[in-house]
């Protein structure tokens, strides 16, 4: 249909991705931190704490861009007849990598899209990040081209993909009237927040636009890797392009590798850190934005990755493993290269079963 192709044409990708880079500027204008408007794990990890699940005193909020990232995919996949509920494709092994996803992650302080948000606000500490990155990704797809396969998703009963969609009403109901229960950072990360209305909006229109282009800021690694293809990598750039004008418009430019917030320069484990999102996120198929928007249309897979990124974020506050303090932590180093180890294994065995 003539609506499909104009959603997935290159101008459209193009002009979505200069739309969420200069509005990831402005959250972070209106409040949100610096360098991190939109952080989808590190957003994760604030609700982890909000919920009780870490003691990070400083990473505690319940954030309504995710609420929005989920509802705006939602709406989206349901105006466009594109909501298919389904899973069952290896959720443990999924879990588990989402896990290490997230050790990666507050290794580095970012994830794929973090990446380019740093980098359009002048952290050059995430150039050695995107280097990291994308040696990861070429190992997954290298994983990819031998036979890695977590196995096909099945239809599932359709009262089944409203499960995420329903949980993140919810959450936007505890983010409303703050029952006690609810913890909230009054300063640090946690504690800068753009106002509820403002998050929500910007994160519902974020999701209807990364559902539409099928944004990733892992996939368009990946197609230009494994078949040479640049339609994503188009939005990506125009991503960075749009944040970095919205940053300089609002002087939240800061060039160089010192006094960055939310950053560190442990160059070795800045890569290695990257390199361990970049190969999970290559054999889950799709970067933590892009999970949140697949498990609003349905996909309970994407759901259960999400599921296991908190418990991954509770994990490495709990164990002294985050980085979130701005230094490298104790036992981040020996985590990354044990989460590096699972993604190879897992990545080396997993290849297609006969149903016989």
């Amino acid at each position: 249909m003539a609506w499909r192709i104009l959603f997935s044409s290159r101008w459209f990708i193009t002009i979505s991705g200069l739309v969420i880079g200069i509005t990831t500027a402005f959250l972070s204008r209106m409040g949100n931190p610096f360098n991190g408007g939109i952080s989808p794990t590190c957003f994760i990890r604030d609700t982890a704490g909000a919920f009780g699940l870490h003691n990070g005193a400083g990473f505690q909020y319940l954030r309504p861009e995710l609420a929005g990232f989920v509802l705006g995919g939602f709406l989206s996949a349901c105006a466009f007849r594109e909501f298919r509920p389904r899973g069952g494709s290896a959720p443990l092994v999924r879990f588990v990598l989402a896990m290490m996803l997230m050790v990666g992650a507050l290794t580095f302080l970012g994830c794929p899209t973090r990446i380019i948000v740093r980098l359009s606000g002048g952290d050059l500490n995430a150039v050695i990040g995107l280097a990291g990155l994308l040696v990861g990704i070429f190992i997954g797809v290298l994983f990819i081209k031998r036979g890695f396969d977590l196995g096909r998703n099945r239809p599932l009963p359709f009262v089944a993909g409203f499960v995420a969609p329903v949980a993140v009403v919810g959450l936007f109901l505890l983010i409303l009237f703050k029952p006690s229960f609810i913890n909230e950072s009054t300063s640090g990360w946690g504690g800068e927040h753009a106002a509820i209305g403002i998050s929500l909006i910007a994160g519902l229109v974020i999701g209807a636009l990364a559902q539409r282009t099928r944004l990733c800021f892992m996939g368009a690694w990946r197609d230009l890797f494994l078949l040479k293809d640049t339609q994503l990598l188009s939005g990506v750039l125009a991503f960075f392009l749009g944040a970095l004008a919205g940053n300089l418009f609002y002087g939240q430019f800061n060039p160089g590798f010192a006094n960055q917030p939310m950053a560190h320069s442990h160059h070795l484990w800045n890569f290695l850190g990257m390199t361990l999102v970049g190969v999970a996120a290559a054999l889950l198929g799709a970067c933590p934005m892009r999970q949140m928007i697949l498990s609003g249309q349905g996909d309970n897979d994407a759901a259960v990755t999400v599921l296991g990124m908190l418990a991954g974020a509770s994990i490495t506050h709990n164990f002294d493993i985050s980085s979130c303090s701005g230094k490298l932590a104790e036992f981040g180093p020996i985590a990354v290269i044990v989460g590096l180890a699972v993604c190879l294994a897992i990545g080396l065995l997993m290849k297609p079963v006969s149903d016989q």
